[in-house]
């Protein structure tokens, strides 16, 4: 009897086993592909911003003397996943293993509180800021004078501003009242006024815009939710603009860069190349540099995110060097960059340095990371 006992135990087994089996794959796959709460970063494009793509120049400077010399000045990126698509655990484990790529927590990268618009238009706001500084800094290094302003750098669609007040105004007067040359108290007086205005009253603003004054009225609205959070709180009267620092220049710089890209970590490389189209023959002389930081009014370079992903999609690109901000270098430490050198660099002047010496010899000494 034990024999045919045993034998409807085997069987039984293996029918358990078969059914089993396909019950595992399903759950591992399920498992496998189950969305998971990650952003991933990996090498975005990087941009010659001396090029002229479709006979159209990045840097414009009308009216300007300008040098279009050999070499390259490359801005960096970093694809990042959008907020509304998930990770599976695929995709997370081949990111894990990928040198060039990296894995962060998705409410680390895109915060609860704001939308995907509201994180979009928070990197335009940073394009355009990092660009007017990076025009500051660099007609400073010039020896031109450029003064602080109070500048429009969003304008909310279909509040009382769009399509009266433009990105990138300069306030200089409201009501007729000239503001503060301080940029705090200016914006103050700014918001007062608006929150000063009664229902359907108009308020003037006197702009400083392509050169020219301009007066612009606008009538302020009591909106039923916040617009977005620029200027003023909910419930106040508003117009639907974010302020920020501009400067009034001695002539206009353009700096045209795909309006999808943003953020301020473009901010050094568009310096050193405002700089370079103003002076004759080639930063580089014709090499081959990347880099990346953003810049303030007084030309320290900051750190960024992303450094390692920078890093890699430069050195696919071909640069020979590649800036990195000072307090990225324990961030850079192990970053995928062959036979690319990297610099460690603090402000505009030492950055501008470290490419005049490596021009002048590949093999010179230059500041690295520790």
């Amino acid at each position: 009897m034990a024999g045919p006992v045993n034998q409807r135990v085997i069987n039984q087994r293996v029918i358990a086993a078969f059914v089993a089996v396909p019950l595992v794959a399903a759950l591992a796959l399920v498992a496998l592909f189950k969305p998971l709460p990650y952003t991933m970063y990996s090498p975005g494009p990087t941009i010659d911003v001396l090029a002229a793509p479709d006979g159209k120049e990045i840097i414009q400077v009308p009216g300007q003397k300008t040098y279009r010399d050999d070499g390259q000045l490359r801005m960096t990126t970093v694809s990042v996943t959008p907020k509304d698509s998930d990770l599976n655990l695929f995709q997370v484990m081949g990111a894990w293993l990928d040198r060039s790529d990296a894995v962060y927590p998705k409410d680390a990268v895109y915060p609860d509180d704001k939308t995907a618009d509201q994180v979009r238009d928070e990197g335009q706001v940073q394009m355009v800021s990092s660009q007017d500084t990076a025009v500051a800094v660099a007609l400073e290094a010039l020896g031109h004078t450029v003064t602080p302003a109070l500048e429009v750098l969003l304008i909310s669609p279909g509040s009382p501003a769009d399509g009266a007040l433009a990105v990138r105004d300069l306030f200089q007067k409201v009501d007729g009242k000239t503001l503060s040359s301080d940029i705090g108290k200016a914006s103050e007086e700014l918001r007062s006024a608006i929150r000063s205005t009664e229902a359907g009253q108009q308020i003037t603003f006197t702009v400083l815009r392509d050169g020219k004054e301009v007066d612009v009225p606008v009538t302020p609205e009591q909106p039923t939710a916040d617009l977005f959070g620029l200027v003023d709180l909910a419930g106040s009267p508003q117009v639907g603009i974010q302020l920020g620092q501009g400067f009034v220049l001695p002539f206009p710089v353009t700096v045209t860069i795909d309006p999808r890209i943003g953020g301020p970590s473009a901010g050094l490389m568009f310096s050193l190349a405002i700089y370079d189209t103003l002076t004759p023959g080639s930063l580089s002389n014709g090499g081959r540099v990347a880099g990346t930081g953003e810049i303030d009014a007084e030309g320290k370079v900051g750190a960024i995110g992303g450094i390692q992903q920078k890093i890699a999609g430069a050195r696919e690109d071909g640069a020979e060097l590649f800036l990195v901000p000072a307090d990225n270098c324990e961030d850079a430490e192990g970053a995928h960059n062959g036979d690319m050198r990297l610099v460690r660099v603090d402000t505009f002047d030492t950055a501008r340095s470290a490419i005049e010496t490596w021009a002048k010899d590949h093999d010179a000494k230059l500041p690295s990371c520790p």
